[in-house]
C-alpha cells in the first residue's frame, strides 16, 4: 500500500536565524526542504498552512469572477473596461504569487529571500492596478484633467517601483536591523496604499462632510477601508503572538490574520468597481466614440441581482478613453 511520510518538522531554535518569525515557537519546516517536501507540507500543519490556503484558495475566487465577468463584458475591444480588466489580473495574481511564495520559502536562505521578491513585486503590481482603475473610475470630478489626474498613474508607477525595492532591501538588513527594516517593509506597503486611495479618501469625507448622501458604496468602500488599516496594524504590530509566544503557532498567527483580512479588505473592493462598467452596459446610454446620450434609470447587478447604487458615470471614462461623461456624478 502506497504511503507518503510527511516532512518533518521543527522548533524555533533548530533552524536559522533567517526562518524564525518573532513569537512562533515550532512548526517550522526543514530549512533544506525539496520541492516536493514544500508542496506536502502544504497539506499537513505547519505555521505556514493555514497561511498558504487563505491565499491560494482566493485566488479561485478571483478567477471565478473573472470569468463571470467575461462573459458580459467585452475586454478586447471596449476600451473603458481595460483599467477594470488590469485590476482583475493582478487581483489573480496577487494571492497566488504569495501562495507559491509561502509553500516554498523554505527551499533555502536564498530561495526564502527569492520568494519573498516575487510577493513584494506582485503586491507592488496589485497597488499599481489599484492606482488604474482608481484614476478610472474614482477620480472626483473637480480633479479631472487635473496634473493630479494627468500623472496619477504614472506616479504610482514610481511608487511601485522604489517600493519594491525598499521592501526587497529590507530583507538584507532584517537581522542586523529588525526594527529598521519592519519599519522600511511597513511603510513600502502604506505609501503606496495612501496614495492609491486618495481620490477614494476624497470622495468618502465628502460625503460625511454631507456633499453627498449615503449609499451602499460608501459602506462597502468604508468597510474595505477599515480591512485594509486593520491588515497594516497586524502586519506592524506582529500581534497576537507577540504577546503569547507559542500559542498562535499553527493557527491565529499575524500572517494568517493579514491574509484574511486583506482578502476581505479586496472582497469589499472589488465589487463597487463593477458597477460603472454595468451602469454603461446596463443603462439606457448609447456610446457613439465619443459620445454618452445622458438619461440613467437603476440598473441592475448582473451578479448580485440588486440596484446599482454605487457609483454614476465614473470621473475617468473621460478623454484617455475618448468619451464625454454624461448625467451626474457621485458626488
Amino acid at each position: 500500500m502506497l504511503s507518503i511520510r510527511l516532512p518533518q518538522l521543527f522548533d524555533i531554535h533548530q533552524v536559522p536565524k533567517v526562518f524564525r518569525e518573532d513569537g512562533i515557537m515550532s512548526g517550522y519546516r526543514h530549512p533544506r526542504s525539496s520541492a516536493v517536501d514544500c508542496i506536502l507540507s502544504s497539506f499537513q500543519m505547519t505555521n505556514e498552512t493555514v497561511n498558504i490556503w487563505t491565499h491560494f484558495l482566493p485566488t479561485w475566487y478571483f478567477l471565478w469572477r473573472f470569468s463571470m465577468l467575461c462573459s458580459t463584458l467585452d475586454f478586447l475591444t471596449e476600451s473603458y473596461t481595460w483599467p477594470l480588466l488590469v485590476y482583475l489580473l493582478l487581483i489573480c495574481l496577487y494571492p497566488f504569487t504569495s501562495s507559491c511564495a509561502h509553500t516554498f520559502s523554505s527551499m533555502s536562505a536564498e530561495a526564502r529571500h527569492i520568494c519573498y521578491f516575487f510577493d513584494y513585486g506582485a503586491l507592488s503590481l496589485y497597488s499599481l492596478g489599484c492606482a488604474v482603475t482608481y484614476g478610472s473610475y474614482v477620480m472626483p470630478d473637480c480633479w479631472v484633467n487635473s496634473w493630479l489626474h494627468q500623472h496619477f498613474v504614472t506616479i504610482a508607477i514610481g511608487n511601485s517601483l522604489f517600493c519594491t525595492s525598499m521592501s526587497c532591501y529590507s530583507r538584507f538588513v532584517e537581522l542586523q536591523f529588525p526594527h529598521k527594516s519592519k519599519v522600511m517593509r511597513t511603510a513600502a506597503f502604506v505609501v503606496p496604499f495612501l496614495f492609491d486611495s486618495f481620490p477614494l479618501f476624497y470622495r468618502l469625507l465628502s460625503c460625511c462632510w454631507g456633499s453627498c448622501s449615503p449609499n451602499e458604496a460608501l459602506a462597502s468602500h468604508s468597510y474595505h477601508l477599515l480591512f485594509a488599516f486593520l491588515t497594516c496594524f497586524l502586519f506592524a504590530s506582529h500581534l497576537p503572538e507577540r504577546l503569547a509566544p507559542g500559542r498562535f503557532d499553527y493557527i491565529g498567527l499575524n500572517d494568517i490574520l493579514n491574509s484574511i483580512f486583506n482578502v476581505v479588505s479586496r472582497l469589499l473592493d472589488v465589487t463597487p468597481l463593477y458597477c460603472p462598467i454595468r451602469v454603461l452596459l446596463l443603462q439606457d446610454v448609447q456610446i457613439d466614440g465619443r459620445v454618452l446620450d445622458e438619461g440613467h434609470e437603476p440598473a441592475v447587478d448582473v451578479l448580485d441581482d440588486e440596484p446599482l447604487l454605487w457609483f454614476s458615470l465614473p470621473a475617468a471614462l473621460h478623454e484617455e478613453m475618448h468619451f464625454l461623461r454624461a448625467g451626474s456624478s457621485w458626488l
